[in-house]
């Protein structure tokens, strides 16, 4: 089976990223891998995957990114209840994953090799933990690709959507108005705030008029700093002051909540959910925060058609 391939460069001329393409090449990824799991191993197990992290929402119309990226993710959704839940399928297709991964990007000059699976992403289920692979670049065009792992089949935008509960409680143990400033790290700050920015993208079209009115400015305000450059130690220790004093994580939080607790699922609770509820949002929810996401999407797209169609 040939490697997998994007419609288009996903690497850009100054090695960005361009978000539409890796994206696409993610979902075919996928699809080939769950081929190849087909052919080599009898296993038919459908795979979907996308771009986990956020980072289309920064980034100019075409979907390349405004800096460079060099820490790769994305997010991969098997179905529960199938032959992976035998620990010898589910290293099957980790090594299947891997070396399809490696396929896929050894065009674009990356020399990717597995350090390690199996790593549990915090807050994520107790039963059914979501899982992470580790692939560094021999090259370093990039520091590492980290393919996460969740159990339950859905549409890549679903996958995004729930996985929100669990980042906004990860973000809280680091923004939490009770126990004050707990960062001191300034890579590891700046990493938080590119967090709070993509959350906050992710879920504002779900969002109180009140909470968008507080929190609109501040986000602006601080993807404004990124993208001129944020370097300053002493100004990167002030905007994580900033984003803690305003309780942004505490309105993600209010937002989510309002959506999920009509079901009885509390969102401050996520690691104990029940296995079914691993990947599900609620579909009103879905009404509001899917058709956002997809239309980034169409719109790179079109940019990127228009951008390679003659004048005239």
């Amino acid at each position: 089976m040939d490697a997998p391939k994007a419609s288009g460069p996903v690497f850009t001329d100054n090695n960005c990223l361009n978000l539409y393409y890796v994206n696409e090449l993610y979902r075919n990824i996928a699809q080939s891998v769950s081929g190849r799991m087909r052919e080599l191993h009898g296993i038919d197990v459908p795979i979907s995957s996308g771009i986990w992290g956020g980072t289309y929402l920064i980034a100019d119309p075409q979907g390349n990114s405004l800096r460079r990226i060099w820490r790769l993710y994305c997010i991969v959704n098997l179905p529960q209840n199938s032959p992976l839940d035998k620990h010898e399928n589910l290293e099957k297709l980790v090594m299947v994953y891997f070396k399809t991964f490696a396929e896929a990007f050894k065009p674009y000059g990356l020399i990717l090799d597995l350090k390690m699976w199996g790593g549990r992403l915090p807050h994520s289920n107790k039963t059914r933990p979501t899982i992470t692979m580790h692939l560094e670049d021999a090259n370093r065009k990039i520091n590492w690709l980290r393919p996460i792992i969740v159990w339950n089949e859905a549409h890549w935008e679903q996958s995004i959507i729930y996985d929100s509960v669990r980042l906004v409680k990860e973000l809280k143990n680091s923004l939490n108005l009770d126990k004050g400033p707990v960062l001191t790290d300034p890579k590891t700050i700046k990493y938080l705030l590119q967090d709070v920015i993509i959350t906050y993208r992710t879920l504002e079209k779900a969002a109180s008029e009140d909470f968008l009115e507080h929190a609109e400015p501040i986000i602006a305000d601080l993807t404004q700093t990124f993208l001129e450059g944020l370097f300053d130690p002493l100004q990167i220790r002030d905007l994580y002051h900033m984003v803690l004093e305003n309780a942004l994580v505490y309105g993600y939080e209010q937002t989510l909540d309002a959506h999920y607790r009509k079901y009885e699922l509390d969102v401050t609770r996520v690691e104990t959910w029940p296995v079914e509820k691993i990947n599900w949002v609620p579909e009103e929810l879905q009404d509001k925060l899917i058709p956002p996401i997809q239309e980034i999407f169409a719109t790179f797209k079109a940019n990127l058609e228009a951008q390679q169609t003659p004048a005239g």
